[in-house]
């Protein structure tokens, strides 16, 4: 089975073409490349911690639909974000979109791209229909 490339080509600030996918599959597993709180002109959304892990949870949600799943298919989170002190405000954030229990989670502090406060990617986990399964 072949990788299956997720997504629009994306660009950043200025057009600037950003080199990876959005997301891609491997079989039954979907990776979602990592996901900052970058609006639709391509800026980091304005505001504290609360704004960006929205939209950042937003963008995956966006970019997860693409590939046919949902934040219920998500399977493990992996999330950096660039001060320790935005922890509490990030984690309720984070699990409003969470209400039926999250998945695994890995949380770490680091420093960051183009201002943005917080990253996150996801792995999700939808198995392919197989012909004649339907």
């Amino acid at each position: 089975m072949a990788i299956e490339r997720i997504g629009l080509e994306r660009t950043g600030a200025g057009g600037q073409s950003l080199p990876f996918s959005p997301a891609v599959r491997a079989g039954d597993f979907v990776f979602v490349s990592g996901q900052v709180a970058m609006n639709d002109r391509g800026e980091i959304e304005p505001g504290g911690i609360e704004a960006q892990t929205r939209r950042t949870m937003d963008n995956i949600v966006k970019v997860l639909d693409q590939a046919g799943c949902t934040l219920d298919d998500v399977a493990k989170v992996s999330v950096w974000l660039d001060d320790t002190r935005d922890f509490w405000t990030f984690n309720r954030v984070y699990a409003g979109y969470f209400p039926d229990g999250a998945p695994a989670r890995s949380t770490v502090q680091a420093s960051l791209m183009v201002d943005a406060k917080i990253e996150i990617d996801v792995v999700a986990y939808k198995p392919v229909s197989q012909p004649g399964s339907g």
